[in-house]
Protein backbone atom coordinates (compact mmCIF):
# COMPACT_ATOMS: atom_id res chain seq x y z
CA UNK A 1 0.00 0.00 0.00
CA UNK A 2 2.93 2.31 0.66
CA UNK A 3 4.04 1.77 -2.97
CA UNK A 4 0.55 2.73 -4.09
CA UNK A 5 1.00 6.13 -2.46
CA UNK A 6 4.24 6.82 -4.28
CA UNK A 7 2.95 5.42 -7.58
CA UNK A 8 -0.02 7.78 -7.34
CA UNK A 9 2.30 10.74 -6.70
CA UNK A 10 4.62 9.82 -9.59
CA UNK A 11 1.71 9.10 -11.93
CA UNK A 12 0.13 12.47 -11.15
CA UNK A 13 3.38 14.32 -11.85
CA UNK A 14 4.06 12.48 -15.11
CA UNK A 15 0.50 13.07 -16.30
CA UNK A 16 0.64 16.83 -15.67
CA UNK A 17 3.94 17.04 -17.53
CA UNK A 18 2.58 15.00 -20.47
CA UNK A 19 -0.63 17.04 -20.55
CA UNK A 20 1.32 20.22 -21.29
CA UNK A 21 4.32 18.71 -23.12
CA UNK A 22 2.48 17.72 -26.30
CA UNK A 23 0.80 21.10 -26.83
CA UNK A 24 3.62 23.48 -25.94
CA UNK A 25 6.96 24.13 -27.73
CA UNK A 26 9.15 21.78 -25.70
CA UNK A 27 12.12 19.75 -27.01
CA UNK A 28 10.81 17.23 -29.54
CA UNK A 29 7.13 17.78 -28.77
CA UNK A 30 6.21 19.73 -31.89
CA UNK A 31 7.93 17.32 -34.29
CA UNK A 32 5.57 14.47 -33.43
CA UNK A 33 2.11 13.70 -34.79
CA UNK A 34 0.73 13.56 -31.27
CA UNK A 35 -2.36 15.73 -31.47
CA UNK A 36 -4.75 12.81 -30.92
CA UNK A 37 -2.86 11.73 -27.81
CA UNK A 38 -2.71 15.31 -26.54
CA UNK A 39 -6.45 15.75 -27.01
CA UNK A 40 -7.16 12.41 -25.29
CA UNK A 41 -5.07 13.39 -22.26
CA UNK A 42 -6.67 16.82 -22.08
CA UNK A 43 -10.22 15.53 -22.43
CA UNK A 44 -9.78 12.94 -19.67
CA UNK A 45 -7.52 15.07 -17.47
CA UNK A 46 -9.83 14.98 -14.45
CA UNK A 47 -10.23 11.22 -14.74
CA UNK A 48 -6.44 10.77 -14.71
CA UNK A 49 -6.04 13.21 -11.84
CA UNK A 50 -8.76 11.43 -9.92
CA UNK A 51 -7.18 8.01 -10.51
CA UNK A 52 -3.70 9.02 -9.38
CA UNK A 53 -5.14 11.03 -6.50
CA UNK A 54 -7.14 8.02 -5.35
CA UNK A 55 -4.05 5.83 -5.50
CA UNK A 56 -2.19 8.29 -3.28
CA UNK A 57 -5.07 8.50 -0.81
CA UNK A 58 -5.42 4.72 -0.56
CA UNK A 59 -1.73 4.36 0.16
CA UNK A 60 -1.47 7.37 2.42
CA UNK A 61 -2.11 5.56 5.71
CA UNK A 62 0.63 3.04 5.05
CA UNK A 63 3.02 5.75 3.86
CA UNK A 64 2.53 7.77 7.05
CA UNK A 65 2.78 4.75 9.37
CA UNK A 66 6.32 5.43 10.49
CA UNK A 67 7.38 6.73 13.90
CA UNK A 68 8.98 9.96 14.97
CA UNK A 69 10.15 12.33 12.30
CA UNK A 70 10.00 9.56 9.68
CA UNK A 71 6.22 9.57 10.04
CA UNK A 72 6.08 12.96 8.32
CA UNK A 73 8.70 12.28 5.65
CA UNK A 74 6.07 11.26 2.99
CA UNK A 75 4.62 14.77 3.28
CA UNK A 76 7.61 16.08 1.33
CA UNK A 77 6.67 14.40 -1.99
CA UNK A 78 3.20 15.95 -1.76
CA UNK A 79 4.72 19.37 -2.41
CA UNK A 80 6.06 18.27 -5.80
CA UNK A 81 2.74 17.40 -7.53
CA UNK A 82 1.23 20.62 -6.19
CA UNK A 83 4.11 22.60 -7.70
CA UNK A 84 3.93 20.73 -11.03
CA UNK A 85 0.14 21.18 -11.19
CA UNK A 86 0.48 24.94 -10.68
CA UNK A 87 3.24 25.28 -13.26
CA UNK A 88 1.46 23.18 -15.90
CA UNK A 89 -1.97 24.74 -15.52
CA UNK A 90 -1.15 28.36 -14.74
CA UNK A 91 2.43 29.35 -15.54
CA UNK A 92 2.70 27.22 -18.71
CA UNK A 93 -0.91 27.19 -19.91
CA UNK A 94 -1.19 29.03 -23.24
CA UNK A 95 -4.25 31.08 -22.30
CA UNK A 96 -2.56 32.08 -19.05
CA UNK A 97 0.50 33.35 -20.91
CA UNK A 98 -1.24 35.24 -23.73
CA UNK A 99 -4.40 37.23 -23.13
CA UNK A 100 -6.90 38.89 -25.42
CA UNK A 101 -7.11 42.71 -25.24
CA UNK A 102 -8.98 44.02 -22.23
CA UNK A 103 -9.44 47.48 -23.73
CA UNK A 104 -9.68 47.03 -27.49
CA UNK A 105 -9.75 50.37 -29.28
CA UNK A 106 -9.60 51.24 -32.97
CA UNK A 107 -8.86 54.81 -33.99
CA UNK A 108 -9.06 56.89 -37.14
CA UNK A 109 -5.82 57.88 -38.84
CA UNK A 110 -6.14 61.33 -37.31
CA UNK A 111 -6.18 59.78 -33.82
CA UNK A 112 -3.81 56.89 -34.55
CA UNK A 113 -0.70 56.44 -32.37
CA UNK A 114 0.82 53.44 -34.19
CA UNK A 115 3.94 54.14 -36.25
CA UNK A 116 3.15 54.10 -39.97
CA UNK A 117 6.11 51.80 -40.72
CA UNK A 118 4.58 48.97 -38.66
CA UNK A 119 3.26 45.87 -40.44
CA UNK A 120 -0.48 45.28 -40.20
CA UNK A 121 -3.05 42.74 -41.25
CA UNK A 122 -5.60 44.74 -43.19
CA UNK A 123 -9.20 43.72 -43.82
CA UNK A 124 -11.90 45.48 -45.83
CA UNK A 125 -15.57 44.63 -46.22
CA UNK A 126 -18.76 46.49 -47.09
CA UNK A 127 -17.00 49.85 -47.24
CA UNK A 128 -15.28 49.43 -43.87
CA UNK A 129 -11.52 48.96 -43.49
CA UNK A 130 -9.50 48.02 -40.41
CA UNK A 131 -5.80 47.49 -39.72
CA UNK A 132 -4.37 45.31 -36.95
CA UNK A 133 -0.64 45.79 -36.12
CA UNK A 134 1.28 42.52 -36.08
CA UNK A 135 3.21 43.73 -33.03
CA UNK A 136 -0.03 43.52 -31.02
CA UNK A 137 -1.47 40.44 -32.72
CA UNK A 138 1.76 38.53 -32.09
CA UNK A 139 1.15 38.72 -28.35
CA UNK A 140 -2.63 38.32 -28.25
CA UNK A 141 -2.72 35.55 -30.91
CA UNK A 142 -6.37 36.42 -31.62
CA UNK A 143 -8.45 39.58 -31.59
CA UNK A 144 -12.23 39.15 -31.97
CA UNK A 145 -13.93 42.00 -33.84
CA UNK A 146 -16.54 42.83 -36.46
CA UNK A 147 -16.31 44.45 -39.88
CA UNK A 148 -19.20 45.54 -42.06
CA UNK A 149 -21.53 43.80 -39.61
CA UNK A 150 -19.67 40.47 -39.83
CA UNK A 151 -17.88 38.87 -36.87
CA UNK A 152 -14.19 38.09 -37.44
CA UNK A 153 -11.22 36.85 -35.47
CA UNK A 154 -7.87 38.30 -36.49
CA UNK A 155 -5.17 35.76 -35.61
CA UNK A 156 -1.39 35.55 -35.65
CA UNK A 157 1.23 32.97 -34.68
CA UNK A 158 4.75 34.38 -34.26
CA UNK A 159 6.40 30.93 -34.32
CA UNK A 160 5.00 30.27 -37.81
CA UNK A 161 4.80 33.94 -38.87
CA UNK A 162 1.23 33.27 -39.96
CA UNK A 163 -1.48 35.93 -40.03
CA UNK A 164 -5.01 34.74 -40.79
CA UNK A 165 -8.48 36.22 -40.43
CA UNK A 166 -11.51 33.97 -40.00
CA UNK A 167 -15.23 34.21 -39.52
CA UNK A 168 -15.81 32.54 -36.12
CA UNK A 169 -18.75 30.50 -37.37
CA UNK A 170 -19.18 26.85 -36.40
CA UNK A 171 -22.12 25.06 -37.97
CA UNK A 172 -23.45 28.48 -38.95
CA UNK A 173 -23.38 29.81 -35.37
CA UNK A 174 -21.02 32.42 -33.84
CA UNK A 175 -18.38 30.82 -31.63
CA UNK A 176 -15.71 31.96 -29.18
CA UNK A 177 -12.23 30.49 -28.87
CA UNK A 178 -9.40 30.30 -26.40
CA UNK A 179 -5.72 29.66 -27.06
CA UNK A 180 -5.01 26.10 -25.93
CA UNK A 181 -1.49 25.38 -27.20
CA UNK A 182 0.41 24.49 -30.35
CA UNK A 183 0.49 21.79 -33.02
CA UNK A 184 3.62 21.53 -35.21
CA UNK A 185 4.61 24.97 -33.88
CA UNK A 186 1.30 26.50 -34.93
CA UNK A 187 -1.09 28.15 -32.48
CA UNK A 188 -4.16 26.09 -31.69
CA UNK A 189 -7.54 27.29 -30.43
CA UNK A 190 -10.34 25.51 -28.59
CA UNK A 191 -13.96 26.43 -29.23
CA UNK A 192 -16.17 27.03 -26.21
CA UNK A 193 -19.10 24.83 -27.26
CA UNK A 194 -17.63 21.50 -28.41
CA UNK A 195 -14.05 21.85 -27.08
CA UNK A 196 -12.67 20.93 -30.51
CA UNK A 197 -9.13 22.11 -31.34
CA UNK A 198 -8.52 24.32 -34.38
CA UNK A 199 -5.27 25.21 -36.17
CA UNK A 200 -4.54 28.89 -36.62
CA UNK A 201 -2.76 28.41 -39.95
CA UNK A 202 -5.82 27.19 -41.85
CA UNK A 203 -8.78 27.26 -39.45
CA UNK A 204 -9.12 23.48 -39.56
CA UNK A 205 -10.40 21.46 -36.60
CA UNK A 206 -7.75 18.79 -35.97
CA UNK A 207 -9.19 17.13 -32.84
CA UNK A 208 -12.53 16.77 -31.14
CA UNK A 209 -16.15 16.35 -32.31
CA UNK A 210 -15.71 18.79 -35.21
CA UNK A 211 -12.49 17.32 -36.58
CA UNK A 212 -12.28 17.95 -40.33
CA UNK A 213 -14.40 21.10 -40.36
CA UNK A 214 -12.85 24.48 -41.14
CA UNK A 215 -13.62 28.08 -40.28
CA UNK A 216 -14.40 30.34 -43.26
CA UNK A 217 -11.32 32.43 -44.03
CA UNK A 218 -11.82 36.17 -44.41
CA UNK A 219 -9.66 37.97 -47.05
CA UNK A 220 -6.76 39.91 -45.54
CA UNK A 221 -3.49 41.42 -46.69
CA UNK A 222 -0.19 42.18 -44.95
CA UNK A 223 1.19 45.66 -45.60
CA UNK A 224 2.78 48.53 -43.75
CA UNK A 225 0.31 50.80 -42.06
CA UNK A 226 1.48 53.59 -44.37
CA UNK A 227 0.62 51.59 -47.50
CA UNK A 228 -2.71 50.43 -46.06
CA UNK A 229 -3.56 54.04 -45.19
CA UNK A 230 -2.86 55.11 -48.77
CA UNK A 231 -5.22 52.44 -50.06
CA UNK A 232 -7.89 52.99 -47.39
CA UNK A 233 -7.65 56.53 -45.98
CA UNK A 234 -10.82 55.99 -43.93
CA UNK A 235 -9.39 52.93 -42.18
CA UNK A 236 -9.55 52.32 -38.46
CA UNK A 237 -6.36 51.18 -36.74
CA UNK A 238 -6.10 48.97 -33.66
CA UNK A 239 -4.38 50.86 -30.86
CA UNK A 240 -2.13 49.47 -28.11
CA UNK A 241 -3.85 48.22 -24.98
CA UNK A 242 -1.97 49.91 -22.12
CA UNK A 243 -2.43 46.75 -20.02
CA UNK A 244 0.03 44.92 -22.28
CA UNK A 245 2.62 47.57 -23.17
CA UNK A 246 5.51 45.51 -21.80
CA UNK A 247 4.46 42.51 -23.91
CA UNK A 248 4.16 44.69 -27.03
CA UNK A 249 7.61 46.17 -26.40
CA UNK A 250 9.11 42.67 -26.26
CA UNK A 251 7.88 42.12 -29.85
CA UNK A 252 8.99 45.50 -31.19
CA UNK A 253 11.74 43.95 -33.35
CA UNK A 254 9.84 40.81 -34.39
CA UNK A 255 8.33 41.94 -37.67
CA UNK A 256 11.71 43.18 -38.93
CA UNK A 257 13.23 39.74 -38.25
CA UNK A 258 15.69 40.91 -35.61
CA UNK A 259 14.74 38.63 -32.73
CA UNK A 260 17.37 36.15 -31.55
CA UNK A 261 15.19 33.45 -29.98
CA UNK A 262 15.11 30.02 -31.58
CA UNK A 263 11.36 30.10 -32.24
CA UNK A 264 10.96 33.62 -33.65
CA UNK A 265 14.31 34.52 -35.23
CA UNK A 266 14.86 34.93 -38.96
CA UNK A 267 17.26 32.99 -41.19
CA UNK A 268 18.43 35.59 -43.69
CA UNK A 269 19.64 32.88 -46.07
CA UNK A 270 17.03 31.37 -48.39
CA UNK A 271 15.11 28.12 -47.86
CA UNK A 272 16.19 27.55 -44.27
CA UNK A 273 13.68 26.65 -41.55
CA UNK A 274 13.30 30.25 -40.43
CA UNK A 275 13.64 31.84 -43.88
CA UNK A 276 10.77 34.02 -45.02
CA UNK A 277 8.69 32.92 -47.97
CA UNK A 278 5.55 34.12 -49.68
CA UNK A 279 3.15 31.22 -49.68
CA UNK A 280 0.45 31.37 -52.35
CA UNK A 281 -2.75 29.31 -52.53
CA UNK A 282 -4.92 29.16 -55.63
CA UNK A 283 -7.68 26.58 -55.76
CA UNK A 284 -5.95 23.34 -54.67
CA UNK A 285 -2.46 24.35 -55.76
CA UNK A 286 0.19 26.03 -53.62
CA UNK A 287 3.64 27.46 -54.19
CA UNK A 288 6.32 29.15 -52.10
CA UNK A 289 8.42 32.09 -53.28
CA UNK A 290 11.69 33.15 -51.68
CA UNK A 291 11.36 36.53 -49.93
CA UNK A 292 14.97 37.42 -50.74
CA UNK A 293 14.33 36.79 -54.42
CA UNK A 294 11.16 38.89 -54.40
CA UNK A 295 13.05 41.79 -52.82
CA UNK A 296 15.56 41.67 -55.67
CA UNK A 297 13.06 41.32 -58.52
CA UNK A 298 10.19 43.39 -57.04
CA UNK A 299 7.76 41.76 -59.45
CA UNK A 300 7.43 38.06 -60.36
CA UNK A 301 5.13 36.68 -63.05
CA UNK A 302 4.37 33.00 -62.81
CA UNK A 303 1.70 30.29 -62.94
CA UNK A 304 0.10 28.18 -60.20
CA UNK A 305 -2.01 25.22 -61.17
CA UNK A 306 -2.03 26.51 -64.75
CA UNK A 307 -3.35 29.92 -63.71
CA UNK A 308 -1.18 33.00 -64.36
CA UNK A 309 -0.37 35.25 -61.40
CA UNK A 310 1.81 38.22 -60.56
CA UNK A 311 3.59 38.92 -57.26
CA UNK A 312 4.45 42.52 -56.51
CA UNK A 313 6.53 44.08 -53.74
CA UNK A 314 5.87 47.69 -52.78
CA UNK A 315 8.53 50.37 -52.87
CA UNK A 316 8.47 50.20 -49.06
CA UNK A 317 10.03 46.69 -49.43
CA UNK A 318 7.55 45.23 -46.93
CA UNK A 319 4.06 45.32 -48.44
CA UNK A 320 3.25 42.65 -51.01
CA UNK A 321 0.33 41.41 -53.06
CA UNK A 322 -0.43 38.50 -55.39
CA UNK A 323 -2.95 38.98 -58.19
CA UNK A 324 -4.35 36.89 -61.02
CA UNK A 325 -3.42 37.83 -64.58
CA UNK A 326 -5.97 37.65 -67.36
CA UNK A 327 -3.83 35.15 -69.28
CA UNK A 328 -0.26 33.99 -69.68
CA UNK A 329 0.44 36.69 -72.26
CA UNK A 330 -0.47 39.55 -69.93
CA UNK A 331 2.69 41.09 -68.47
CA UNK A 332 2.96 43.72 -65.74
CA UNK A 333 5.48 46.31 -64.72
CA UNK A 334 5.55 48.19 -61.42
CA UNK A 335 5.99 51.96 -61.27
CA UNK A 336 5.65 53.73 -57.91
CA UNK A 337 3.33 50.93 -56.76
CA UNK A 338 1.11 51.27 -59.81
CA UNK A 339 0.77 48.10 -61.88
CA UNK A 340 0.88 48.66 -65.62
CA UNK A 341 0.03 46.26 -68.43
CA UNK A 342 -0.01 47.98 -71.82
CA UNK A 343 -2.57 50.77 -71.50
CA UNK A 344 -4.10 49.29 -68.37
CA UNK A 345 -3.44 50.75 -64.93
CA UNK A 346 -4.15 49.27 -61.49
CA UNK A 347 -3.35 50.36 -57.97
CA UNK A 348 -1.13 48.19 -55.78
CA UNK A 349 -3.87 45.76 -54.73
CA UNK A 350 -5.32 45.41 -58.22
CA UNK A 351 -8.10 48.00 -58.26
CA UNK A 352 -8.53 49.36 -61.75
CA UNK A 353 -7.72 53.03 -62.27
CA UNK A 354 -9.92 53.05 -65.38
CA UNK A 355 -13.70 52.83 -64.88
CA UNK A 356 -14.27 50.58 -67.89
CA UNK A 357 -11.67 47.98 -66.81
CA UNK A 358 -12.48 45.36 -64.13
CA UNK A 359 -10.30 44.94 -61.06
CA UNK A 360 -7.71 42.20 -60.84
CA UNK A 361 -8.60 39.32 -58.54
CA UNK A 362 -6.45 39.08 -55.42
CA UNK A 363 -4.96 35.67 -54.57
CA UNK A 364 -4.44 34.35 -51.05
CA UNK A 365 -0.82 34.98 -50.14
CA UNK A 366 1.02 35.03 -46.84
CA UNK A 367 4.48 35.88 -45.55
CA UNK A 368 5.50 32.84 -43.53
CA UNK A 369 8.43 30.85 -42.21
CA UNK A 370 9.50 28.17 -44.66
CA UNK A 371 9.22 25.39 -42.05
CA UNK A 372 5.60 26.35 -41.47
CA UNK A 373 4.57 26.60 -45.10
CA UNK A 374 6.08 23.25 -46.07
CA UNK A 375 4.59 21.54 -42.99
CA UNK A 376 1.02 22.62 -43.75
CA UNK A 377 1.43 22.49 -47.54
CA UNK A 378 3.34 19.22 -48.05
CA UNK A 379 2.64 19.25 -51.81
CA UNK A 380 3.77 22.82 -52.33
CA UNK A 381 5.94 23.81 -55.26
CA UNK A 382 8.89 26.13 -54.76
Amino acid sequence: MKKLFYLGIIGFILFEIANVYFIMPMPGSQAMDSISLAYFLNKLRWAFRGLFGLMAVLGMKAAFSGTGWKKWLPAVPLVVPAFVFYQANFEMAADMMFYQPTHKMLATLAENKVDSSRLVLGVEYAGEAKAYPIQFLGYHHQVPDTIGGKPIIVTYCTVCRTGRVFEPLVNGQPETFRLVGMDHFNAMFEDKTTKSWWRQVNGEAVAGPLKGQALPEFPSIQTTLEKWSELYPNTLVMQPDVSFQEEYDSLANYEAGRRKGKLTRRDTASWQDKSWVIGVELDKASKAYDWNDLQKQRIVQDEIGGQPIVLALSQDSNSFVVLQRADIAQQFSLHNDTLKSGDLRFDFIGKSLQPSVPDLKRVRAYQEYWHSWRTFHPLTEQ
